[in-house]
């Protein structure tokens, strides 16, 4: 009985990791910061630069366990491949509730060629705020979309999408609570913010830019 329990609980872990998934090769930006300790294994923050066809660089935080860095060292021109999943979580800045992104490293290797896409993303989960449709000064269509996605133990990662064009149109009607998968890539912007005494300071932003999507039509499989 108790075999049965831990089997399925395994078969549920899996199917919740498969949920959120993320590939990123790029260069390391930044040195490795000390970020926390969790049952006596110790986890550090950085930043990977991640190019654009563009030749845009996305900057994207990663968070990684002491335990994956085996012989690769992370130091700033390192380039590596990263695979794993793109978290949230809140933490108290300045009075406040801000919603914190990373990339949860669960595995990580040298990068050898050159990748023909270096930012993948791919997410199953639930419209948690009404969707935000609007057009950007340059007259491009938008809708903004939160969504969650289920991790195991009962949390949920809250992460921001955006939908371009006619997926910005169509995605405008769906509802809170809908059900979809979407696949694209993980985008950093930066952004100005003036502060209550009024001075102005840039700050980054982290969202998934949405290259395809689909509704999932039978919602009772989160």
């Amino acid at each position: 009985m108790i075999q049965g329990r831990k089997e399925g609980r395994g078969r549920m872990m899996e199917h919740v990791m498969e949920n959120n998934k993320v590939v990123v090769a790029g260069t390391v930006h930044t040195p490795l910061i000390y970020s926390h300790e969790m049952f006596g294994e110790n986890f550090y923050n950085f930043d990977l630069a991640v190019p654009r066809l563009s030749d845009y660089v996305d900057v994207l935080p990663i968070t990684i366990s002491e335990r994956l860095m085996g012989d690769i060292e992370l130091k700033p021109g390192t380039e590596v491949v990263i695979e794993g999943q793109f978290r949230s979580y809140n933490k108290f800045i300045d009075g406040k509730n801000r919603l914190i992104l990373t990339v949860f490293t669960r595995d990580i290797y040298p990068k050898q060629d050159n990748i023909k896409n270096p930012n993948q993303i791919y997410l199953n989960g639930f419209i948690c705020k009404e969707p935000v449709y609007r057009t950007t000064p340059f007259n491009r269509e938008i809708t903004d979309i939160l969504l969650a996605v289920n991790r195991a133990y009962g949390k949920s990662d809250y992460i921001p999408t955006i939908a371009w064009g006619r997926n910005a149109r169509f995605s405008q009607h769906l509802k809170v609570g809908d059900n979809i998968k979407i696949w694209g890539r993980i985008q950093s912007r930066i952004y100005q913010k003036k502060l209550p005494d009024g001075e102005v300071v840039e700050k980054m932003a982290y969202e998934v830019s949405i290259s395809k999507m689909e509704v999932v039509e039978n919602n009772n499989n989160p």
